[in-house]
Protein backbone atom coordinates (compact mmCIF):
# COMPACT_ATOMS: atom_id res chain seq x y z
CA UNK A 1 0.00 0.00 0.00
CA UNK A 2 2.97 2.76 0.86
CA UNK A 3 4.62 1.68 -2.07
CA UNK A 4 1.35 2.46 -4.20
CA UNK A 5 1.12 5.91 -2.80
CA UNK A 6 4.77 6.72 -3.03
CA UNK A 7 4.05 5.95 -6.80
CA UNK A 8 1.33 8.17 -7.11
CA UNK A 9 3.24 10.90 -5.92
CA UNK A 10 6.00 10.15 -7.73
CA UNK A 11 3.78 9.69 -10.55
CA UNK A 12 2.34 13.13 -10.19
CA UNK A 13 5.40 14.33 -9.76
CA UNK A 14 6.55 13.13 -12.89
CA UNK A 15 3.37 14.48 -14.87
CA UNK A 16 4.05 18.19 -14.03
CA UNK A 17 7.60 17.88 -15.02
CA UNK A 18 6.52 16.98 -17.91
CA UNK A 19 3.65 19.36 -18.80
CA UNK A 20 5.91 21.86 -17.48
CA UNK A 21 8.77 20.90 -20.22
CA UNK A 22 5.67 20.72 -22.82
CA UNK A 23 4.22 24.15 -22.20
CA UNK A 24 8.16 25.54 -22.19
CA UNK A 25 8.75 23.83 -25.63
CA UNK A 26 5.55 25.36 -27.17
CA UNK A 27 6.21 28.88 -25.94
CA UNK A 28 9.49 29.15 -26.46
CA UNK A 29 10.55 26.78 -29.55
CA UNK A 30 8.69 26.86 -32.34
CA UNK A 31 7.55 23.46 -33.83
CA UNK A 32 5.26 21.41 -35.54
CA UNK A 33 2.15 19.47 -34.29
CA UNK A 34 3.88 16.39 -35.28
CA UNK A 35 7.40 17.38 -32.78
CA UNK A 36 4.53 18.21 -30.16
CA UNK A 37 2.88 14.73 -30.52
CA UNK A 38 6.40 13.15 -30.43
CA UNK A 39 7.30 14.85 -27.10
CA UNK A 40 3.97 14.05 -25.55
CA UNK A 41 4.50 10.26 -26.24
CA UNK A 42 8.32 9.72 -25.53
CA UNK A 43 8.79 13.05 -22.67
CA UNK A 44 6.56 11.02 -19.94
CA UNK A 45 9.01 7.94 -20.65
CA UNK A 46 12.46 10.39 -20.64
CA UNK A 47 11.12 12.30 -17.56
CA UNK A 48 10.18 9.15 -15.89
CA UNK A 49 13.79 7.14 -16.47
CA UNK A 50 15.27 10.21 -15.47
CA UNK A 51 13.88 11.25 -12.88
CA UNK A 52 13.85 7.84 -11.27
CA UNK A 53 17.79 7.71 -11.93
CA UNK A 54 18.65 10.50 -10.88
CA UNK A 55 16.56 11.10 -7.67
CA UNK A 56 17.33 7.82 -6.27
CA UNK A 57 21.08 7.90 -6.81
CA UNK A 58 21.95 11.65 -5.62
CA UNK A 59 19.70 10.66 -2.70
CA UNK A 60 20.95 7.43 -2.08
CA UNK A 61 17.79 5.66 -3.19
CA UNK A 62 14.83 7.68 -2.33
CA UNK A 63 12.71 9.74 -4.58
CA UNK A 64 10.15 12.45 -3.53
CA UNK A 65 7.42 10.11 -2.95
CA UNK A 66 10.11 7.18 -0.82
CA UNK A 67 10.87 10.81 1.29
CA UNK A 68 7.86 11.35 2.15
CA UNK A 69 6.94 7.90 3.17
CA UNK A 70 10.45 6.96 4.88
CA UNK A 71 11.22 4.66 2.21
CA UNK A 72 14.41 3.72 0.41
CA UNK A 73 15.91 1.49 -2.24
CA UNK A 74 18.23 -0.38 -1.02
CA UNK A 75 20.39 -3.20 -2.66
CA UNK A 76 18.81 -6.91 -1.63
CA UNK A 77 22.07 -8.47 -0.03
CA UNK A 78 22.80 -5.04 1.72
CA UNK A 79 25.73 -3.84 -0.30
CA UNK A 80 26.33 -0.24 -1.20
CA UNK A 81 23.75 0.25 -4.23
CA UNK A 82 25.44 0.80 -7.26
CA UNK A 83 24.48 3.12 -9.73
CA UNK A 84 24.04 0.12 -12.54
CA UNK A 85 21.35 -1.10 -9.90
CA UNK A 86 19.55 2.13 -9.86
CA UNK A 87 19.26 2.46 -14.10
CA UNK A 88 18.53 -0.82 -14.54
CA UNK A 89 15.58 -0.86 -11.83
CA UNK A 90 13.94 2.67 -13.61
CA UNK A 91 15.00 1.40 -17.27
CA UNK A 92 12.56 -1.48 -16.28
CA UNK A 93 9.95 1.02 -14.69
CA UNK A 94 7.81 1.46 -17.95
CA UNK A 95 7.46 -2.24 -17.54
CA UNK A 96 5.24 -2.34 -15.52
CA UNK A 97 2.38 -0.53 -16.91
CA UNK A 98 2.20 -2.40 -20.01
CA UNK A 99 -0.79 -4.98 -19.60
CA UNK A 100 0.44 -8.00 -19.70
CA UNK A 101 3.75 -7.63 -18.30
CA UNK A 102 2.42 -5.45 -15.78
CA UNK A 103 0.28 -7.87 -14.84
CA UNK A 104 3.11 -10.55 -14.47
CA UNK A 105 5.21 -8.14 -12.26
CA UNK A 106 1.76 -7.56 -9.56
CA UNK A 107 1.87 -11.38 -9.24
CA UNK A 108 5.94 -11.41 -8.83
CA UNK A 109 5.57 -8.72 -6.08
CA UNK A 110 2.83 -10.72 -4.30
CA UNK A 111 5.11 -13.93 -4.86
CA UNK A 112 7.82 -13.00 -3.33
CA UNK A 113 8.34 -12.06 -0.03
CA UNK A 114 10.21 -9.06 -0.36
CA UNK A 115 7.43 -7.48 -2.71
CA UNK A 116 10.11 -7.04 -5.62
CA UNK A 117 9.03 -5.69 -8.80
CA UNK A 118 10.16 -6.70 -12.05
CA UNK A 119 12.67 -4.19 -12.32
CA UNK A 120 13.77 -4.96 -8.49
CA UNK A 121 13.87 -8.76 -9.64
CA UNK A 122 16.77 -7.65 -12.43
CA UNK A 123 18.28 -5.10 -10.59
CA UNK A 124 18.81 -7.30 -7.04
CA UNK A 125 17.37 -4.23 -4.96
CA UNK A 126 14.54 -3.88 -2.56
CA UNK A 127 12.65 -0.93 -1.41
CA UNK A 128 12.44 -0.92 2.31
CA UNK A 129 10.43 1.74 5.07
CA UNK A 130 12.69 3.40 7.07
CA UNK A 131 11.77 3.61 11.03
CA UNK A 132 11.43 6.87 12.63
CA UNK A 133 14.50 7.12 15.34
CA UNK A 134 15.08 9.13 18.12
CA UNK A 135 18.60 9.43 19.81
CA UNK A 136 19.26 6.64 23.04
CA UNK A 137 20.14 7.61 26.38
CA UNK A 138 24.17 8.20 25.05
CA UNK A 139 24.84 8.32 29.15
CA UNK A 140 24.02 4.53 29.89
CA UNK A 141 25.56 3.39 26.17
CA UNK A 142 28.44 5.10 25.94
CA UNK A 143 31.27 6.12 28.83
CA UNK A 144 32.32 9.52 29.80
CA UNK A 145 35.91 8.12 29.32
CA UNK A 146 39.03 9.53 27.47
CA UNK A 147 38.24 9.51 24.03
CA UNK A 148 41.17 9.46 21.83
CA UNK A 149 39.61 10.93 18.41
CA UNK A 150 38.41 14.49 20.08
CA UNK A 151 42.00 15.19 19.55
CA UNK A 152 41.43 15.93 16.02
CA UNK A 153 38.69 17.99 16.08
CA UNK A 154 39.03 18.51 11.81
CA UNK A 155 38.67 14.88 11.69
CA UNK A 156 35.99 14.67 13.84
CA UNK A 157 33.80 16.61 12.23
CA UNK A 158 34.87 14.69 9.23
CA UNK A 159 34.00 11.40 10.47
CA UNK A 160 30.74 13.19 11.63
CA UNK A 161 29.95 14.00 8.52
CA UNK A 162 31.27 10.62 6.52
CA UNK A 163 28.98 7.81 8.99
CA UNK A 164 25.35 7.22 7.88
CA UNK A 165 22.49 7.52 9.58
CA UNK A 166 22.22 3.68 8.61
CA UNK A 167 25.82 3.06 9.77
CA UNK A 168 25.54 4.53 12.95
CA UNK A 169 22.12 2.52 13.80
CA UNK A 170 23.75 -0.44 12.69
CA UNK A 171 26.97 0.15 15.12
CA UNK A 172 24.39 1.10 17.46
CA UNK A 173 22.35 -2.03 17.13
CA UNK A 174 25.72 -3.92 17.45
CA UNK A 175 26.27 -2.39 21.21
CA UNK A 176 23.02 -2.87 22.36
CA UNK A 177 23.16 -6.42 21.39
CA UNK A 178 26.72 -7.50 21.85
CA UNK A 179 25.76 -9.23 25.15
CA UNK A 180 23.40 -11.72 22.80
CA UNK A 181 26.36 -12.68 20.71
CA UNK A 182 28.72 -15.20 21.08
CA UNK A 183 32.16 -14.27 21.77
CA UNK A 184 33.65 -15.59 18.33
CA UNK A 185 30.61 -13.44 16.48
CA UNK A 186 30.51 -10.63 18.37
CA UNK A 187 34.66 -10.01 17.68
CA UNK A 188 33.97 -10.39 14.18
CA UNK A 189 31.01 -8.11 14.37
CA UNK A 190 32.61 -5.24 16.09
CA UNK A 191 35.81 -6.28 14.06
CA UNK A 192 33.97 -5.19 10.32
CA UNK A 193 31.88 -2.14 11.76
CA UNK A 194 35.29 -1.12 13.13
CA UNK A 195 36.89 -1.07 9.44
CA UNK A 196 34.25 0.41 7.80
CA UNK A 197 34.22 3.30 10.56
CA UNK A 198 38.51 3.43 9.49
CA UNK A 199 38.04 3.59 5.65
CA UNK A 200 35.85 6.49 6.27
CA UNK A 201 38.33 8.60 8.13
CA UNK A 202 42.02 7.86 8.87
CA UNK A 203 43.04 9.03 12.28
CA UNK A 204 46.58 8.94 13.51
CA UNK A 205 47.75 6.02 14.54
CA UNK A 206 48.50 7.59 17.81
CA UNK A 207 44.87 8.15 18.62
CA UNK A 208 44.10 4.37 17.72
CA UNK A 209 46.64 2.51 19.41
CA UNK A 210 45.81 0.03 21.71
CA UNK A 211 42.13 0.48 21.37
CA UNK A 212 40.09 -2.80 20.76
CA UNK A 213 37.29 -2.61 17.29
CA UNK A 214 34.56 -2.43 20.10
CA UNK A 215 36.27 0.57 22.18
CA UNK A 216 36.97 2.00 18.11
CA UNK A 217 32.87 1.63 17.49
CA UNK A 218 32.05 3.32 20.81
CA UNK A 219 34.50 6.26 20.51
CA UNK A 220 33.05 6.68 16.46
CA UNK A 221 29.65 6.89 18.07
CA UNK A 222 30.62 8.95 20.98
CA UNK A 223 31.76 11.70 18.02
CA UNK A 224 28.72 11.43 15.80
CA UNK A 225 25.89 11.47 18.57
CA UNK A 226 27.79 13.96 21.49
CA UNK A 227 28.32 16.98 19.67
CA UNK A 228 30.76 19.70 20.79
CA UNK A 229 28.98 22.74 21.96
CA UNK A 230 31.19 25.03 20.38
CA UNK A 231 30.58 23.25 16.93
CA UNK A 232 27.09 24.45 16.19
CA UNK A 233 27.77 22.60 12.23
CA UNK A 234 27.78 20.16 13.99
CA UNK A 235 25.29 19.89 15.96
CA UNK A 236 22.75 20.78 13.08
CA UNK A 237 24.41 17.84 11.31
CA UNK A 238 23.91 15.09 14.63
CA UNK A 239 20.25 17.13 14.79
CA UNK A 240 19.56 16.18 11.28
CA UNK A 241 20.39 12.31 11.71
CA UNK A 242 16.86 12.06 13.07
CA UNK A 243 16.60 10.05 16.35
CA UNK A 244 17.46 6.39 17.52
CA UNK A 245 15.73 5.45 20.26
CA UNK A 246 13.10 3.80 18.48
CA UNK A 247 15.28 1.61 16.81
CA UNK A 248 17.41 1.20 19.59
CA UNK A 249 14.32 -0.19 21.62
CA UNK A 250 13.49 -3.11 18.61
Amino acid sequence: MLRFIGFVLDTSTVNVITQVLVTLALVFIMVSPDIVIALRILLPFIVQVGYGIGCEWLWRGQTLGKWVLRMRVMDAQGLRLQFSQVVMRNLLRPVDSLPLLGFVGAVAMFLNRHNQRLGDLAANTVVVRQPRLREPDLDQLLSRKYNSLRDHPHLEARLRQRVSPAEAAVALQALLRRDELDPSARVGLFSEIAARFRSLVEFPPESTEGLTDEQHVRNVLDVVFRVRRDDPAGAAKSAGRGELEELAGK
